[in-house]
């Protein structure tokens, strides 16, 4: 299906070959929570989480972001606002990544994930975008505010296969919204879009699991080739994405949120490195960090653990600060902030 340009909203799912009885799922690794194991859980959460386990805002060092700075910003460039929130520079317009503005993940304000920062920028400073790409519903990734605050501000949304259904109740034209299986892809000016595999789950609620896909990114442009992983534990299909559309410039691979014992849909940060080899990248940014406390881990322990294993494989990594503009394909020293 490679080279198509997506299913508008409206269209009925009949072919999908990951899609049956109303339910999406991974095709190399079925998931399940086992609810035997929700009391161990549990206990872990309440009693035996890594320490540090939340972050000091002193701590995580946030680059103000202005729009004379994206304004002036070069091309071919990337500012992490948080989590996996990425702002690119490509092809002199603006993309932005799974956007999450909001104070907590979570469907309730008033519990839930905080923030460990704000992000180095509004959505009302920030300039129009040419695509928003979102890679599955979860509240970490799927921030139902700022997709009403930047609606008006987005040329074109790419979702995975029924995630339009949200974006229609929180009012975002359906002419807007294109909607991509595993492996589709779709132009947007110079820069292709392709919808890649994860080995992930959905749902926003405890009765719509897996009733949406989840996926990845490969974003292309003459210039330029990047990897976004969204979510995923590790499985074949980095190879196979690398093997049909790397080298990556740069890979933007999850490395956060995992335990051993869900390490099925979220990779340790080994795997995480492991991720990035396959797909065949020459930098590798760890993303889904450092902004919201998802587990059981401390939360400057993704930063420590990946590090240490890029170091191990000879792999080139990068750090940068919260709302610092770094190349995506020129080498630049990183920080260590975290310490």
């Amino acid at each position: 299906m490679s080279g198509c340009h997506g299913k508008k909203p409206e269209v009925e799912i009949t072919k999908s070959n990951h899609f049956k009885d109303g339910k999406f799922f991974n095709e190399e690794s079925a998931y399940k929570a086992n609810i035997s194991q929700v009391p161990g859980i549990l206990w872990d959460f309440m009693f035996n989480k890594q320490q540090p386990t939340q972050a000091k805002k002193e701590e995580i060092p946030v680059v103000t972001v202005t729009p004379k700075i994206l304004e002036e910003l070069e091309d071919n460039s990337v500012i992490r606002l948080g989590h996996s929130t990425l702002l690119f520079k490509l092809e002199n317009k603006f993309l932005l990544t799974d956007p999450v503005f909001s104070e907590r993940a979570s469907p309730f304000s008033f519990m839930g994930p905080k923030r460990f920062h704000q992000p180095p920028i509004s959505i009302e400073d920030l300039p129009n975008i040419k695509a928003v790409l979102i890679s599955h519903d979860h509240y970490d990734h799927l921030d139902e505010e700022a997709i009403k605050k930047l609606k008006d501000k987005v040329e074109t949304f790419y979702v995975p296969l029924k995630v339009s259904k949200h974006l229609l109740q929180y009012g975002v034209e359906k002419e807007k919204i294109i909607e991509l299986d595993w492996w589709e892809s779709s132009k947007n000016g110079d820069i292709e879009i392709v919808a890649t595999p994860t080995q992930h789950f959905s749902g926003r609620w405890i009765t719509d699991g897996d009733s949406t896909l989840w996926c990845s990114y490969v974003i292309k442009t003459s210039k330029v080739n990047l990897f976004f992983s969204g979510d995923s534990g590790y499985f074949t299909g980095f190879k196979q994405i690398g093997d049909r559309y790397g080298p990556f410039d740069m890979t933007f691979v999850e490395t956060g949120a995992y335990n051993k014992r869900w390490s099925q849909i979220h990779m340790l940060p080994e795997e995480s490195v492991q991720a990035h080899i396959d797909l065949k990248g020459k930098r590798y940014f760890p993303i889904h960090n450092g902004t919201f406390d998802l587990s059981l881990h401390s939360w400057m322990d993704p930063f420590e653990r990946s590090l240490e294993e890029a170091n191990k494989k000879d792999v080139a990594i990068t750090f940068p600060k919260m709302g610092e503009p770094i190349p995506v394909n020129k080498e630049k020293e990183t920080s260590y902030w975290w310490r």
